[in-house]
């Protein structure tokens, strides 16, 4: 209990009366560590950040736990309860498909395989994010959500389409993250949460450079695939060019 009332109480104090809460450092953090997890694609990545997501969801309700100099920012409460709900489907997913095993009876041994959504797939991101944004601004604001509402919203949906592509395995749901940071920085700035305004600003590079690192991993695996299947079409070719090259070997 001294623990908790320590971490709900702790601040970070600034000469002029700033401070930060050490909930809010220490949320963040563990949002990170599951960002790096997710690019890497280790099934630890979802449990660190269903933690960070609880510790967050008690910041951003501020004035529910006692943060009475922060203002409530609905959506980012709603998106850490998301955040929970999708991260144990994606947790259940990732750590089913580790299990499977391909045709030939082979253990795949990885939690996710990444992939392009399609064609058809990013249209309906799009269109979900617009208006899942539209639907919420309403909502938000009559709830007495921080403006401006219509960010906080377009901040929620982009967070739960881009988790939601994560625990699928798109290549794409970087670049959600990479939207919603645009959105999320000067939101936060204004209604005073400067850790995780500064911790966005990190996620949006980040973000970018796990876009590209999962980008190249899908690359690699069409490649073998390509060269695979290249091998089985013509099999005879494969075995003539070894034994020609055997020869010339011999001589």
């Amino acid at each position: 209990m001294d623990f908790l009332r320590w971490l709900f109480d702790a601040k970070l104090e600034f000469a002029g009366g700033g401070f930060l809460l050490w909930r809010e450092v220490i949320g963040n953090l563990f949002g990170l560590a599951s960002a790096l997890g997710g690019m890497r694609r280790k099934i630890w990545a979802w449990p660190v950040g269903i933690v960070g997501n609880a510790l967050l969801f008690t910041v951003f309700m501020g004035s529910v736990f006692g943060s009475a100099d922060h203002v409530n920012l609905l959506g980012q409460a709603g998106r850490q309860i998301m955040f929970i709900a999708v991260s144990i489907y994606g947790w259940y997913r990732w750590n089913q498909t580790r299990h499977q095993t391909d045709d030939d009876g082979t253990h795949v041994g990885v939690a996710v395989a990444p992939r392009w959504a399609g064609a058809r797939v990013r249209w309906l991101l799009v269109g979900t994010m617009i208006a899942g944004t539209a639907i919420l601004t309403p909502i938000f604001r009559a709830m007495g959500s921080y403006e401006p509402v219509w960010a906080d919203a377009w901040i929620f949906m982009g967070s739960l389409l881009a988790t939601y592509g994560m625990a699928k395995g798109w290549v794409e749901f970087w670049l959600i993250w990479v939207a919603v940071d645009l959105v999320g920085v000067p939101l936060l700035f204004s209604a005073g949460y400067y850790a995780s305004a500064f911790m966005y600003i990190f996620y949006g590079a980040f973000t970018l450079l796990g876009f590209f690192v999962w980008w190249r991993v899908r690359r690699t695996t069409d490649a073998q695939t390509n060269l695979v299947s290249v091998d089985s079409t013509f099999p005879d070719i494969t075995v003539g060019k070894s034994s020609a090259n055997h020869r010339e070997a011999r001589l």
